[in-house]
């Protein structure tokens, strides 16, 4: 094909998608990026997503520029829209939690400056990853109950997100939609138990419910619901009792956490916006901004080796919403 044709074919293609001039090294960041997580496009999709990869990329620049708590970076979803990221990963339904009376009580104090439930023994399980499936509700769930159990029996089991997703509807869940971890845990009480990842393997879709209750590993005997913006008693079930489920809203910027200090002006703290649920497995300072140390579930490769830090003691991005945590 001749070089003035090819030109022309490009920039006709460039026009159809709005796209930004791009520098060859943004090109040659693209493709290595794509190499990294073995991606492949047709010519139209690998023109609209090396759009969409060049402004995220451009954000991640723009932001570590600044003066900043914490970093962007790129990952796995550095060639999708915050829409596109919302719609495959976030919670779709909107959740109640506004339960404004909780259950759990505080010994008020004192407690360690720092807890990190990952050093106390053999609690926390390795990092998840939900894939595109609104299921961070389950991962949730089940990290929470996985570490409950453990630290109650000594046994380290993982459970089985799907169960959650496929049978736990009647419990106002939505599968794949979204739910809220303090309403699985009401199901896993009602339902008699939670079979483990083994015996009931996790496939990202909404399925039919396959429930064994001769498989059932983990059980929860009640809920414990923390107060409604109850911070601090987020703070006192982490240092004295175990880790603890919590929903907040995730915004744009999130989706390229790195590492360091989440923080953010632009994310709500009322119930009403929560849209991801994550696990509090304890709570540290940095520089003099106190933080949570949070379990995700997008696979290791996003942010701190699948974790973030979110500053503490502000009911960031509405953290102190809904958290709960089971009795088993």
């Amino acid at each position: 094909m001749e070089p003035v044709v090819l030109v022309l074919i490009l920039a006709v293609v460039r026009n159809a998608y709005s796209l930004p001039l791009f520098s060859e090294e943004e090109e040659y960041q693209f493709k290595s990026w794509m190499s990294q997580y073995n991606r492949e496009y047709d010519m139209n999709e690998y023109y609209r997503r090396l759009q969409t990869f060049t402004e995220n990329k451009r954000k991640i620049d723009l932001h570590n520029a600044g003066d900043h708590k914490f970093t962007m970076g790129l990952n796995q979803f550095s060639d999708m829209t915050f829409a596109e990221f919302k719609k495959h990963f976030l919670l779709t339904e909107p959740q109640n939690c506004s339960a404004t009376k909780g259950s759990h009580v505080s010994n008020n104090g004192p407690y360690p400056d720092s807890v990190d439930w990952r050093k106390k023994g053999n609690f926390v399980t390795p990092v998840k990853n939900q894939g595109p499936c609104g299921s961070c509700w389950t991962f949730s769930t089940t990290g929470c109950l996985e570490s409950v159990t453990a630290i109650a029996t000594g046994k380290l089991l993982e459970l089985a997100e799907q169960q959650l997703v496929d049978c736990a509807g009647d419990f106002n869940n939505h599968g794949c939609s979204g739910g809220l971890p303090s309403q699985a845990f009401e199901y896993i009480l009602y339902n008699k138990g939670l079979m483990t990842e083994d015996d009931y393997p996790y496939t990202a879709q909404d399925g039919p419910c396959k429930f064994n209750p001769k498989l059932a590993a983990a059980f929860v005997k009640d809920v414990v619901n923390i107060t409604l913006y109850d911070e601090m008693g987020m703070v006192d079930a982490v240092a004295r009792l175990n880790p603890v489920s919590f929903a907040y809203e995730v915004t744009s910027d999130f989706m390229h956490y790195k590492g360091g200090v989440y923080s953010s002006t632009v994310c709500h703290n009322t119930t009403d916006k929560v849209n991801h649920a994550v696990l509090a497995v304890g709570y540290s300072e940095e520089n003099g901004t106190p933080y949570w140390i949070v379990k995700n579930s997008w696979g290791t490769s996003w942010g701190v080796d699948g974790y973030f830090y979110i500053e503490r003691g502000k009911n960031m991005c509405g953290l102190a919403a809904c958290s709960s945590y089971p009795l088993v």
